[in-house]
């Protein structure tokens, strides 16, 4: 059985642009998971199926009590990604080595007009 809740959360990530989100690991939805020394891997990818990988997120803990970590691309990262839909997921690796999924979802990269 599951510790944590996969919640579905849609990104929104803007080209050449930094990204970065702050998201909480709840064990129901509502009830916030300690992650204290847990780690997290995250990736974008074209599709579930596809083994191309767009982009790996850089993930860090911002507030561990209350299972609160941060998700982030840098303006580099988010440049080189073509304008489109994709999907991530964040996986969590536990105090017993099981690795469970957190978060997941479809991230939109909205093209721009400046360039630099």
């Amino acid at each position: 059985m599951a510790v944590t809740q996969n919640t579905s959360i849609n990104l929104v990530v803007d080209q050449g642009a930094d990204f970065s989100k702050n998201l909480t690991v709840t064990t129901d939805g509502s009830t916030a998971y300690d992650i204290s020394s847990r780690t997290f891997r995250a990736q974008m990818r074209p599709s579930y199926a596809s083994s191309t990988l767009t982009a790996e997120f850089t993930t860090s803990i911002v507030t561990a009590a209350s299972g609160i970590y941060k998700l982030q691309l840098s303006d580099v990262q988010t440049k080189a990604i073509s304008s489109g839909r994709y999907v991530y997921d964040v996986m969590i690796t536990l105090a017993d080595s099981t690795i469970e999924v957190v978060h997941s979802g479809i991230v939109t990269v909205n093209p721009r007009a400046t360039k630099a």
